[in-house]
């Protein structure tokens, strides 16, 4: 727990100076109260303003811009730092296709600052209090602030993975075989992205039709299950490619492409470039 004005400060030539992108291993969540931060998330740059709050997952690619004249509390938590029944109502706004950027509703906003100020004076007072009762505050406050954030009115008309933010709310009380059909769906193709690419695999092991699983995705995303499979895919090899400068034979190989010839096909009919000219789009820097 910091500021972003704090982490700047440490920080004066690293990440930003020059830009790095990295893959996040854990839970970057920032509240901006004055200035403007600029980041990239998975190659997209979002503008965060003064009330907003930039969120970014596990396993999204991010890059830093200078931070400038941004400030605001800055919270980095592992996904183990919450409760198995806050995790699961949480999971629409944990999730990696989740929006980067929040904005809660004026009504709630002043509360989140305040508990995230908490927070943050709570980290910085190791040894005032013994020890488990200094960690269970912050993980309490943690879970308080991030409640409060997910349900947040604004927040929750922004469009998240689950579609349905009345069933999310009672996700602690289902067991997974009574979840709605497009969560498990996505919970699925988070596990087996990498083996399995056809509508038909899903259907199978969540054990309904294909007509199901395609209707209850175009309702909750807008989109058939064959692009939300796509799509995933797509995302990890944009990952793979412009972050962890893979090979396009090994981002194929690792996403379960018949050859590099496919793949190159693939993604040149998503984003209109190949492997090639993607990755080197992303190592050039900036003008």
């Amino acid at each position: 727990m910091t500021t972003v004005e704090d982490f700047h400060a440490d920080h004066a030539d690293w990440p930003w100076n020059p830009p790095r992108p990295g893959r996040a291993t854990f839970h970057y969540l920032i509240l901006v109260t004055e200035g403007e931060l600029r980041h990239d998330v998975d190659h997209v740059t979002r503008t965060v303003a003064p009330g907003q709050w930039l969120w970014v997952r596990p396993g999204h690619v991010q890059c830093w811009h200078d931070p400038s004249t941004a400030r605001g509390p800055f919270i980095l938590f592992e996904p183990e730092a919450l409760r198995p029944d806050i995790a699961r109502r949480l999971a629409p706004v944990t999730s990696h296709d989740a929006p980067a950027v929040l904005t809660p509703h004026p009504d709630d906003a002043p509360w989140l600052e305040q508990t995230a100020l908490q927070l943050l004076d709570e980290h910085r007072a190791l040894g005032r209090r013994p020890l488990a009762t200094h960690h269970a505050l912050r993980c309490s406050l943690l879970e308080a602030l991030l409640l409060r954030l997910a349900n947040s009115l604004d927040v929750a008309q922004t469009p998240v993975t689950t579609g349905n933010t009345s069933s999310a709310n009672n996700a602690e009380a289902r067991n997974p075989g009574d979840m709605p059909v497009y969560e498990r769906f996505l919970d699925a193709l988070e596990m087996h992205y990498r083996e399995l690419h056809r509508v038909d695999d899903y259907a199978r092991l969540l054990g309904c039709s294909v007509r199901t699983l395609s209707r209850a995705t175009r309702a909750a995303a807008g989109a058939g299950a064959r692009q939300v499979i796509d799509q995933r895919r797509l995302l990890e090899a944009r990952r793979l490619l412009g972050h962890a400068r893979w090979t396009a034979r090994a981002v194929a190989d690792h996403l379960g492409f018949t050859d590099t010839a496919n793949f190159g096909r693939f993604f040149r009919q998503h984003t209109g470039l190949t492997p090639a000219a993607y990755a080197a789009r992303q190592a050039a820097p900036d003008p």
